[in-house]
C-alpha cells in the first residue's frame, strides 16, 4: 500500500497503540522521528517556490522506507530460523537426559541388591588381618629374641670405639625394627589404617636400647670430630671411620625420603628418629670445635702487651690447624665436603665474634692498635689468608670483614680518643717543664745556627709526627684523625702557652729587679723560635693531611697558625715592652734644649738599642730589628709630637733637622741589617726622619701646602693632629698658610693602601693645654 492509502492511515493509529502497549520506547522513538522530519520539512521548503520538488522528495523517501521494511524482513526470517534450530536441539537433548536418569535408577537398584553380599565378607577381611599380624610375629621371633645381645654387644663396640662395626649392628636392629613396624603397619590392612597407640608403644618400648645406641654412637662421633685436628697428626682412621658412618647416615636419610616422597596411595612411614642429618652436624660440631680455642681467652690473659702476643698466637694457630686440614683432612673426606672452606669460614666466624668480645673491653691504645693491626694487614697478609695457595680456596668462600665498617669506625675513634689524652697529657708535663725553664738562672739552649729555643717544640713534634708515623701503618683516614687531633691539641697548647707568656710578663713587671728574672728578655726571645718551629711542624703536617678529609672530621677545624701567631704577637709585644722599659729613661731627653745642642741622650740610645738587638740576633724573624726600629721611631715622633722644642727662627728650624737627621744616621748605623729597603716606608720606618726634618727645615712656608701633601701621600694615615704640632714646632706658620694646609690636607685623605702598615695611629698627639686669658685672683 501507498503512503496516501486511507485504509493505511486508518489502521496506523490502531497499530501504533498496540505498539506502544508493547514496547514503551516505540513511541517515544516515534515522536523523536516525527520532530526531527518537521524540522527537516521547515528547512527545505522554507518557500513556495521549493513546494515544486515535494512529489521527488516523496519518491526518494518511499523507495527508503521500502529498502529498510525489506531488510527488517530478511533479519527477522533469519532470527526464526535460528530459534526454530535451537528448540530442536534443546528437544533432543531433554531426550538424552531420561535416558541417562533411567539408567543411573538401574545401576542404583542393582547396587542397593549387592550392599548385603558385602556385609558377609567383612569377617572374612578381620581373620585376614588377624593371621597377616600373627604370620608377622611368628618371622620376627627369632631377631625379637636376639635384639637384647645385638644391644649389648653393639653397646660395646661403641665403647671401644670400633665405630665401622657399631654402626653396621646398629643398622641391622634399626632395619628388624623398621620392618617389624612396616609389616604391622601393613597388616592393618589395605585400607591404610594406622597402627594403635598401643602397639606403636610396645614396639618403641621392645626396641629402646635402639635409640640409645644412636645417642651414644652420635656422641662418639662428633668426640672424633672435635678432636680431629689433633687425631690427624697422629691416627686420622677414627675421622675416616667417622666420616664413612655421617655418609651412610646421608645415604639412608636421602633414601628413605625418596621412597616416602616417590610411594603412591599406601606409603611407608619414616623410621622413628629420621631424617637425623648428621652431615650437617658434623659442619656444626667442627665449627664449635674450632671456636672452642677462643672460649678459653679473657680479658686479663691479654692484659697490655698480652693481646699482641695473643694475636700473634691465633695467627699461629690458625695457619697449623689450616695447614693440616688441607694437607691431612681434605684427603679423608668426600670433595664436595671442601673442608678447607668449610674450616676457613668457621674459623672466620668465630675470628668475628671473638674480635667483637676484644673490641668491647676497655682498651688502651696500644690495644687497639694490635687489633687494628691485625684486623686490617696481618690477617690478609701472605703470612695467612693471603697466602697464593689460599687464593682459589678464598674465592669460593665468601667471607666479610672480620670487623665490620662501624666496628672499625669505633675502634679507630676510641684509638684517637686514647691518644688524645695521652697526648693532652704530655702537652701538659712539656709545658710546665718549659715554665720552670723560664726560672732558670742561665741562658737557655741554642741550636745550631744560633737561635735560642727549648725542649718544649722538640718534644711537641716529634710526639705528634711519631703519633701520625704510626697511625698510617693502620691507614691514611687514622692518619688524617691522628693529624686532627694533634692539631687541636695543639691549639690548646699554644692557647696556654700564650696565657702563660702573659703570666710571666706580669710576673716580671712586678717586681723586674728579682735575680730570677735576670734571663727574662732571653726566653721570651726563645719562646719566639719555638713557635717559628712549631708553626713549620704544624704546616708539614697539614700537608700530610688528605686534602678530601681534611675537613670532614669536625664542622670547626683546628687552626693552630692563628693561635701560632697570636702566641708570637704577645711574646713579641712583651720583648719590645721589655726594650721600651730599658728606653724609658732617656726618651724623656730628646726634643730638648740640651738635645738640640749637645745630642743627648741619642747615643745612649743606641747602646741601649745595640744590646738588645745583640740578643735579637738569637731568634728567628719576625721579631728582630724590624720591630725594634719601628718601636724606636715611634717613640722618638712621639717625643716630637710633645712640643718639648718649639723653633723660634730659622737657625733653629735648622739644627733641629739637622739633629734628627744625625739621629735617623746613628740609627742607621746601629740598625745596618736594612739600610738598602729604605725606599719602602711600610717595611723601614726610619725613612720617616728625614722627611720629618725636610719638613721642619723648609725655608719658604707657602711651599708647605706642597710639602704636607707629599707628606700624607706617603704616610696617608697621618691626621690633622699631628700636622698642627710640625706646624707648631716651626713656629713661623701664619694663620692663612695653616687653613690652607689643613684644608689641603682634609680633602685630600687619600685611603690606607694594601699592605700598609700605619705609623702615625701608634703616635699619640697630647691634647693641647688653652692658654686662661682671665687674671687669676682670689674670690672675694
Amino acid at each position: 500500500m501507498s503512503a496516501g492509502d486511507p485504509k493505511n492511515g486508518r489502521d496506523k493509529p490502531e497499530d501504533s497503540l498496540q505498539v506502544a502497549q508493547i514496547w514503551p520506547e516505540v513511541e517515544r522513538a516515534e515522536c523523536l522521528a516525527r520532530g526531527a522530519a518537521l524540522k527537516w520539512a521547515s528547512g527545505v521548503f522554507c518557500r513556495p517556490e521549493h513546494l515544486e520538488r515535494l512529489s521527488q522528495y516523496r519518491k526518494r523517501e518511499s523507495q527508503r522506507t521500502a529498502s529498510i521494511h525489506t531488510r527488517l524482513k530478511s533479519m527477522v526470517q533469519s532470527y526464526l530460523e535460528g530459534v526454530g534450530w535451537g528448540l530442536e536441539q534443546l528437544r533432543g537433548a531433554r531426550g538424552e537426559l531420561k535416558e541417562v536418569s533411567q539408567a543411573l535408577k538401574r545401576a542404583g537398584l542393582e547396587s542397593d541388591g549387592n550392599t548385603a553380599g558385602v556385609k558377609s565378607l567383612e569377617r572374612m577381611r578381620e581373620v585376614s588381618v588377624s593371621h597377616r599380624q600373627l604370620l608377622a610375629a611368628v618371622s620376627n621371633l627369632p631377631r625379637l629374641y636376639s635384639v637384647r645381645s645385638m644391644v649389648m654387644e653393639t653397646e660395646r663396640l661403641v665403647e671401644s670405639r670400633r665405630l665401622l662395626e657399631a654402626h653396621a649392628r646398629l643398622m641391622d636392629l634399626e632395619r628388624w625394627q623398621d620392618d617389624i613396624l612396616w609389616q604391622l603397619y601393613g597388616a592393618a590392612g589395605p585400607a591404610g589404617s594406622a597402627l594403635s597407640p598401643e602397639e606403636q608403644e610396645l614396639v618403641c618400648r621392645y626396641f629402646s636400647g635402639v635409640g640409645q645406641l644412636v645417642d651414644a654412637l652420635g656422641k662418639e662421633l662428633w668426640a672424633v670430630v672435635s678432636s680431629a685436628l689433633a687425631l690427624a697428626r697422629q691416627n686420622p682412621t677414627p675421622f675416616v671411620s667417622a666420616v664413612r658412618i655421617v655418609e651412610r647416615e646421608e645415604a639412608l636419610d636421602r633414601a628413605l625420603l625418596e621412597e616416602r616422597g616417590g610411594a603412591k596411595g599406601h606409603s611407608r612411614p619414616l623410621p622413628p628418629g629420621r631424617p637425623r642429618c648428621w652431615r650437617a652436624s658434623f659442619f656444626q660440631v667442627l665449627e664449635e670445635a674450632v671456636s672452642a680455642r677462643f672460649r678459653s681467652v679473657s680479658y686479663l690473659h691479654t692484659r697490655g702487651p698480652g693481646l699482641a702476643g695473643h694475636l700473634s698466637a691465633l695467627q699461629h694457630g690458625i695457619m697449623a690447624d689450616l695447614a693440616t686440614v688441607r694437607h691431612l683432612l681434605e684427603h679423608c673426606v668426600p670433595p664436595h665436603y671442601q673442608l678447607t672452606a668449610a674450616y676457613l669460614r668457621a674459623s672466620h666466624h668465630c675470628l668475628h665474634a671473638h674480635l667483637a668480645q676484644v673490641s668491647s673491653w676497655d682498651l688502651e691504645s696500644g690495644e687497639i692498635f694490635a687489633v687494628l693491626n691485625w684486623v686490617l694487614h696481618t690477617y690478609n697478609s701472605p703470612d695467612m689468608m693471603g697466602q697464593p695457595e689460599l687464593e682459589a680456596e678464598m674465592e669460593k668462600v665468601e667471607l666479610g670483614p672480620l670487623i665490620s665498617t662501624e666496628g672499625l669506625e669505633q675502634l679507630q675513634n676510641k684509638y684517637v680518643q686514647s691518644v688524645r689524652k695521652s697526648v693532652s697529657e704530655w702537652m701538659h708535663k712539656a709545658l710546665q717543664v718549659e715554665l720552670q725553664d723560664w726560672q732558670r738562672d742561665q741562658e737557655p739552649d741554642t741550636d745550631h745556627e744560633g737561635f735560642y729555643l727549648t725542649s718544649l717544640p722538640t718534644i711537641i713534634t716529634q710526639m705528634l709526627e711519631d703519633n701520625a708515623r704510626v697511625a698510617l701503618m693502620i691507614g691514611k683516614s687514622l692518619r688524617d684523625q691522628m693529624i686532627q687531633m694533634g692539631l687541636y691539641e695543639m691549639e690548646n697548647l699554644l692557647n696556654r702557652f700564650r696565657e702563660a707568656l702573659v703570666e710571666f710578663g706580669k710576673e716580671h713587671r712586678r717586681d723586674p729587679s728579682k735575680d730570677k728574672n735576670k734571663f727574662y728578655l732571653h726566653y721570651l726571645l726563645a719562646s719566639i723560635s719555638n713557635c717559628i718551629i712549631l708553626k713549620k711542624s704544624t704546616v708539614s703536617l697539614q700537608q700530610q693531611q688528605s686534602s678530601r678529609s681534611a675537613g670532614q672530621f669536625s664542622r670547626t677545624p683546628p687552626n693552630p697558625l692563628a693561635a701560632l701567631d697570636r702566641a708570637v704577637r704577645r711574646a713579641c709585644r712583651l720583648v719590645m715592652d721589655q726594650l721600651l722599659l730599658a728606653l724609658q729613661p732617656l726618651l724623656p731627653g730628646l726634643m730638648t734644649r740640651p738635645w738640640l745642642v749637645q745630642g743627648d741622650p741619642t747615643p745612649k740610645l743606641c747602646s741601649v738599642l745595640e744590646l738588645h738587638l745583640e740578643l735579637y740576633g738569637h731568634v728567628r724573624p719576625p721579631c728582630r730589628e724590624e720591630e725594634a726600629q719601628w718601636l724606636l721611631v715611634v717613640e722618638y715622633v712621639r717625643a716630637l709630637m710633645q712640643k718639648k722644642l718649639v723653633c723660634r727662627g730659622a737657625e733653629e728650624r735648622r739644627q733641629l733637622a739637622q739633629q734628627v737627621v744625625q739621629d735617623n744616621q746613628q740609627f742607621r748605623e746601629i740598625l745596618h741589617g736594612l739600610e738598602g729597603e729604605g725606599s719602602v716606608p711600610e717595611v723601614n720606618p726610619l725613612a720617616l726622619l728625614p722627611v720629618l726634618a725636610d719638613f721642619i727645615r723648609l725655608k719658604d712656608p707657602n711651599m708647605l701646602t706642597l710639602e704636607v701633601s707629599g707628606l700624607a701621600a706617603k704616610y696617608p694615615d697621618i691626621s690633622e693632629e699631628h700636622v698642627c704640632v710640625l706646624l707648631d714646632i716651626r713656629g713661623d706658620v701664619s694663620r692663612d698658610v695653616r687653613g690652607a694646609v689643613l684644608d689641603l690636607l682634609e680633602q685630600s685623605a687619600p685611603p690606607l693602601p694594601a699592605g700598609y702598615r700605619p705609623i702615625f695611629t701608634d703616635i699619640l698627639v697630647p691634647p693641647s693645654i688653652m692658654a686662661f686669658c682671665l687674671t687669676t685672683a682670689k674670690c672675694a
